[in-house]
């Protein structure tokens, strides 16, 4: 593996570092603050290109790749997490679309979701008791003669309220999961109110009920009973998209002790070392998925986990050690610190908990050993 990056990949964090630089950070406490849905913004990232890296050129993506996306998401994530992971979201439910969609399917959405005239795409498989669980959820699917008809709900979905696009999970059978693309405006969708977070107020997050949904035959997406698979290959790739963020937030952190000589280095020292390797884990992760190498899911596990912990140490050990100053610049980069502390603290609960990447990463080594 050669972890010099190409001129592309080098472009795309270059692109997505200033859009950061100039467009997010100056905005991020404001839009926290107001908790403000940003459209404009994920318009902007489709006219980028990024809200679809690893998408096909002749649907509107960048084809740049799983390590271009992992470098676009870390640059946003340090301007504004709450946007990468509305980004991160749009990303995993096109490249699901990608690989599994019909070609009617793929051009029927894809390229409104990279373009910007869906703002968004929504995951919808969590509900309110199947969070790490999704095998125990009880939203149900029953064949019609023309379609199917969904019943159930949906919990802590990113975008709910603005997406354009549902992948609606749904037991077709008692032992049979299977997935759905659904219109957010189909009769018998109820959007709750959002959620009141500790942080990442600007990301959309709500729960969603489907009361006797009519979907068409052609909503499946991919096989029936192909859904619990498919989950579980779309939140692996999820987890890059996490642990990418999670490198963005300690950066982002990190960078306002720059220019701050009574800000004690000690105690970053021996997280620095180890914020570095969780980005090399990270690259690898996205290197082998790169590659379709299935064990990919194991280090995307890794990395998530010690990204996201670590992450989370970072910010908590710039808070504890933070300057004393009524200067209003350092005053506003406190408030900054603040927001990325609580910010982090959710890496360590989506795309699967720290307890669950441990569970999956022990299961993986006990069925393929230490290789």
């Amino acid at each position: 593996m050669d972890l010099s990056l190409t001129r592309e990949q080098q472009r795309i964090r270059e692109l997505a570092r200033e859009f950061a630089r100039t467009t997010l950070r100056p905005n991020a406490l404001r839009c926290d603050e107001d908790a403000e849905f940003p459209l404009t913004s994920l318009r902007q990232l489709a006219d980028l290109g990024l809200m679809g890296v690893n998408i096909a050129s002749e649907l509107g993506g960048l084809d740049a790749g799983v390590i271009a996306y992992s470098l676009a998401i870390t640059e946003i994530s340090a301007g504004d997490p709450a946007v990468a992971v509305t980004m991160a979201v749009n990303n995993m439910v096109s490249e699901v679309i990608q690989e599994f969609g019909t070609t009617s399917q793929k051009e029927a959405f894809i390229p409104r979701m990279t373009s910007g005239e869906f703002s968004s795409g929504s995951f919808c498989l969590s509900e309110p008791g199947s969070g790490s669980d999704a095998a125990g959820m009880r939203t149900r699917a029953e064949k019609t003669t023309d379609g199917w008809v969904i019943t159930g709900t949906k919990a802590w979905i990113t975008s709910g309220e603005f997406a354009g696009v549902f992948l609606v999970w749904a037991k077709t059978a008692d032992d049979e999961i299977s997935l759905f693309l659904v219109d957010p405006t189909a009769e018998g969708i109820s959007v709750g109110p959002p959620e009141e977070k500790m942080g990442q107020h600007a990301s959309n997050t709500v729960a969603l009920s489907f009361d006797g949904v009519r979907v068409a035959e052609d909503a499946l997406l991919g096989t029936r009973g192909q859904g619990f698979p498919i989950a579980m290959m779309a939140l692996d790739g999820g987890r890059i998209g996490i642990a990418s963020q999670s490198l963005g937030i300690a950066d982002g952190a990190l960078a306002l002790t720059k220019d701050r000589p009574e800000f004690p280095t000690a105690p970053l020292l021996p997280l620095r070392a180890r914020l570095e390797a969780a980005r090399t884990m990270t690259w690898r992760a996205a290197w082998l998925k790169e590659q379709g190498e299935p064990r990919f899911s194991r280090e995307a596990s890794m990395a998530k986990l010690t990204a996201s912990e670590v992450c989370n140490e970072i910010v908590s050990t710039l808070l504890t050690h933070w300057p004393a100053s009524s200067e209003l610049a350092h005053e506003q980069d406190l408030a900054l610190l603040l927001k990325f502390v609580r910010d982090a603290r959710v890496t360590r609960i989506y795309e699967g908990t720290s307890e669950i990447q441990r569970v999956v990463i022990a299961r993986d080594l006990i069925r393929r050993g230490a290789s």
